[in-house]
């Protein structure tokens, strides 16, 4: 298996410009993501400039942009703006606010309007079912389950997929997206639950290489490197 085998759309989640448009050149990438937490670690300044930037450069695949604001009138504006951006920008909306209060009601609004929406931080199938009821019909919509951080609390992450997925896949146009991949093998696990799309960090999706390796192969390849970097260090034991 290679990573041109894989059927689920794979979505590269990253802030920063120059590895944005290196994955850009890659087949099997059908679209990109970001957030907050990623652009801060990218060192971005001026948010309007950089999502302009981007889809200087990225003009075909869709690309999701969040807002930053807390409270649901700034968000509703600032949805409106991301959205004005390019015809292939997918706004990200929260689950809830820092509250904990549900944005359904926005999104609502927003979906009536016709804005393609990205709401995010999903946790729970409750939160799935009442997302996807909040979609206005004939829009399109992208529902993102955080199954990485699902299983970082123990809880069966591909079986909680399998669930939401069922939910997403009662109404036309909307896409199930499995959110905080943590390692290559939870894109099988995304394909398998029947996920519509994984973001993968550009850090993960450079390990995609070993993909069906030869795990003799593999452990020999480990071997090399352990031996190449003690040398390195130039310690003796004996």
């Amino acid at each position: 298996m290679t990573i041109e085998d894989i059927n689920i759309d794979i979505y590269a989640d990253g802030a920063d410009l120059s590895g944005m448009l290196e994955m850009l050149k890659k087949p099997y990438i059908k679209g990109f993501t970001t957030n907050p937490t990623l652009m801060k670690k990218a060192g971005v300044k001026d948010y309007v400039s950089f999502a302009g930037e981007v889809l200087k450069e990225i003009r075909e695949l869709p690309v999701s942009f969040e807002v930053f604001a807390d409270d649901f009138p700034t968000m509703k504006e600032e949805a409106r703006k991301l959205s004005s951006l390019g015809d292939n920008v997918f706004v990200k909306i929260p689950v809830t606010n820092i509250e904990g209060e549900p944005s359904y009601e926005l999104v609502k609004e927003l979906s009536k309007e016709g804005l393609k929406l990205n709401v995010t931080a999903i946790m729970t199938l409750k939160q799935v079912e009442e997302v996807v009821a909040s979609f206005a019909e004939g829009t399109e919509n992208i529902v993102s389950v955080f199954a990485g951080r699902i299983a970082d609390a123990g809880i069966d992450a591909e079986e909680h997929m399998i669930r939401a997925a069922e939910i997403c896949h009662k109404r036309y146009g909307i896409k199930l997206l499995w959110a905080s991949c943590r390692e290559v093998y939870n894109i099988i696990q995304a394909e398998k639950s029947g996920s519509d799309i994984i973001t993968v960090t550009n850090d993960i999706l450079k390990k995609c290489d070993n993909l069906g390796k030869d795990l003799k192969q593999f452990s020999l390849e480990t071997v090399r490197m352990f031996s190449r970097d003690g040398h390195a260090l130039g310690f003796s034991i004996l």
